[in-house]
């Protein structure tokens, strides 16, 4: 797996017209010229910051700035994630989501349709079961006494002429690891449903104390040794 770090001036990005997350995974597919129209192998987040956006990407590829991103390390720098980072117990961690339940749809004869519709969760209650749901299906556990959960909002996107829209959480906090496989494959694939629209990637710092402090710090770029 690669981490690449990279970093846009809102004015170019207005010019590029990366206006919605639909735009932004379309400009990520341009670090893959050799796998367009193939499987989609990253998870990406993208953050708004001042007159900047910061984008997090983990790809099993290796990615290639595009030519039309800024050179320069400040601007995207790429680096592999050693094995040894996911051997940890307990980390930090922050994680953009879109948390949903799935609302089943019938036909006129009742007959469940394949593909229902997925509502938005709202209440603390119902953000913080679905990441204690989402740990235990993919090997860790959220330590709720330093849980933060805050609400970005509704995200609206343009796709082939239809808008969409997805509802942003950002979870902040630290873990502990319960199943070292299938934290490997939480890390690798993402978490939650969206992962193409900038929702799902784990961003880690291992934290070696003995005692987890009441509030982790936003892990960054350079604790991913």
């Amino acid at each position: 797996m690669y981490l690449t770090e990279a970093w846009l001036d809102a004015t170019l990005a207005l010019k590029k017209n990366l206006r919605d997350s639909y735009a932004w995974h379309r400009a990520i597919w341009d670090a893959f010229p050799e796998r367009a129209g193939g499987r989609r192998s990253f998870l990406a987040r993208v953050d708004e910051i001042r007159d900047r956006f910061r984008v997090y990407l983990l790809s099993e590829w290796l990615p290639q700035r595009p030519g039309w991103w800024p050179e320069g390390e400040g601007h995207w720098r790429t680096k592999p994630v050693p094995e040894s980072f996911l051997r940890h117990r307990r980390y930090a961690f922050q994680l953009c989501a879109n948390p949903t339940r799935k609302v089943v749809k019938l036909d006129e004869l009742g007959n469940r349709l394949k593909n229902g519709r997925r509502d938005p969760l709202r209440t603390r209650e119902e953000l913080e079961a679905w990441i204690v749901r989402k740990g235990e299906q993919g090997g860790f556990r959220p330590v709720l006494e330093t849980l933060r959960i805050i609400p970005l909002g509704r995200w609206y996107f343009q796709r082939k002429n239809q808008r969409g829209l997805h509802s942003a959480v950002d979870y902040r906090g630290m873990l502990e690891v319960t199943d070292a496989e299938r934290f490997r494959e939480s890390f690798r694939k993402g978490v939650g449903p969206a992962k193409g629209f900038g929702f799902g990637l784990l961003l880690l710092a291992p934290l070696r104390e003995c005692k987890p402090a009441l509030r982790a710090n936003e892990p960054n770029f350079d604790s991913h040794q």
